[in-house]
């Protein structure tokens, strides 16, 4: 099943709109583009591929707003969503919220999900606070 063209070029549309306003910090208008695109996919929306990267942005702004609970909130969703569970990306970002709200035994988990997918590679550009949580993990495992 597949967007009707119209719909589909609207939703990128937002969601590039969303983009630039994201990486000029305008967080309350990138989320609102982006929620927008949301809306245009139907019931249920997590079914959509559009709706992994639309929840993984939607995430991306709470996480960049340091609103963590809803930062986890859409990430997990992501999880719901096609190839959402096998994205490293998304486990990363989920461990990563739960080390920023103090729940180091959970970011664990997630940021380890993340390596096993991707290895070392995902951290990069990160804050290198995530992988010294599990570098010790991932030594005992090597």
């Amino acid at each position: 099943m597949e967007l009707n063209d119209d719909i589909y070029d609207q939703i990128t549309d937002l969601a590039e709109e969303g983009d630039a306003l994201l990486s000029n910090e305008k967080l309350e208008e990138a989320l609102r583009k982006y929620n927008s695109a949301l809306n245009l996919l139907p019931a249920p929306k997590s079914d959509w591929e559009a709706s992994t990267w639309l929840y993984t942005a939607i995430g991306d702004v709470h996480f960049v707003a340091k609103d963590y609970d809803l930062a986890l909130d859409a990430y997990t969703t992501v999880l719901k969503c096609p190839d959402g569970i096998s994205n490293p990306y998304t486990w990363l970002m989920i461990g990563e919220s739960h080390y920023e709200m103090d729940q180091y035994e959970k970011a664990k988990e997630n940021l380890l999900r993340a390596y096993m997918l991707d290895g070392q590679d995902i951290f990069e550009g990160e804050d290198t606070k995530y992988f010294k949580l599990i570098e010790g993990l991932v030594d005992e495992k090597a």
